[in-house]
């Protein structure tokens, strides 16, 4: 029934969008060293393939699809999404939208959605996502994050970000499994990193260090899918 709304709720919004003006399709593909989805590893600390889809229109509607393989939910993760973005000034800019994560093949308490929104202000973007029923329908979620990114000489930049993830308080004392996605029962974490990146010859590299507060006790009783590490990654916008 969640993915039914879903996908009824995306493709409603598309067809309006349509039908309102004219798209730009794009594409992108990537190569990374390790998938790391708000700080804990999706691979096990293994290389990913990623790359997406997405349909910009005039009237600053989009619409896309991202996947990348992932170490658990039969090794794969679709998401679809639908959004809207536009500048309130020279320097100010918003995004609103609707994210849906698809598990292909898993039970159905994999998949979940949330929807989002930021305020960017020059080289600084502030945003929250939330989910009424988080992943394994571990109830709410709200993500809070910060970014900052500078641009340097020779295409290089140089991007920061800190997120908190605040989950429903009602798993505070659940048992390890239960009714919480984290094993160890934590009611929020922080994720952040900090990414080196350069643009040659049309092709994105990137080489950042990611990190969370989390233990392992918190973190499935594996410490390497939550400590900080290194995460290499290649990029090319079709």
């Amino acid at each position: 029934m969640k993915k039914l709304i879903s996908c009824v709720s995306v493709a409603a919004i598309s067809m309006a969008a349509v039908s309102a003006g004219a798209a730009e399709i794009s594409a992108n593909v990537a190569l990374t060293s390790d998938y790391k989805f708000r700080g804990i590893s999706q691979t096990d600390t293994s290389p990913a393939i990623q790359g997406g889809f997405d349909v910009n229109f005039d009237n600053g509607f989009y619409v896309g699809t991202w996947g990348s393989n992932v170490d658990f939910a039969n090794s794969l993760e679709l998401d679809y999404y639908v959004g809207y973005s536009t500048d309130l000034s020279e320097d100010v800019s918003i995004d609103v939208g609707y994210l849906y994560y698809d598990y292909p093949g898993s039970p159905d308490a994999d998949d979940y959605a949330e929807v989002y929104g930021s305020v960017s202000f020059m080289d600084f973007t502030f945003g929250a996502n939330y989910s009424d029923d988080y992943y394994l329908e571990s109830g709410k979620f709200l993500y809070l994050y910060g970014d900052y990114e500078i641009a340097l000489p020779e295409d290089f930049s140089i991007a920061i970000h800190y997120g908190f993830n605040d989950l429903d308080r009602s798993t505070r004392n659940a048992r390890p499994g239960e009714n919480t996605f984290l094993t160890g029962g934590a009611d929020s974490y922080a994720d952040y990193n900090i990414t080196l990146n350069k643009s040659f010859g049309g092709v994105d590299f990137s080489l950042g260090y990611y990190d969370t507060d989390l233990n392992k006790a918190e973190c499935f009783d594996n410490d390497s899918l939550c400590d900080g590490s290194f995460i290499f990654t290649v990029a090319k916008s079709l």
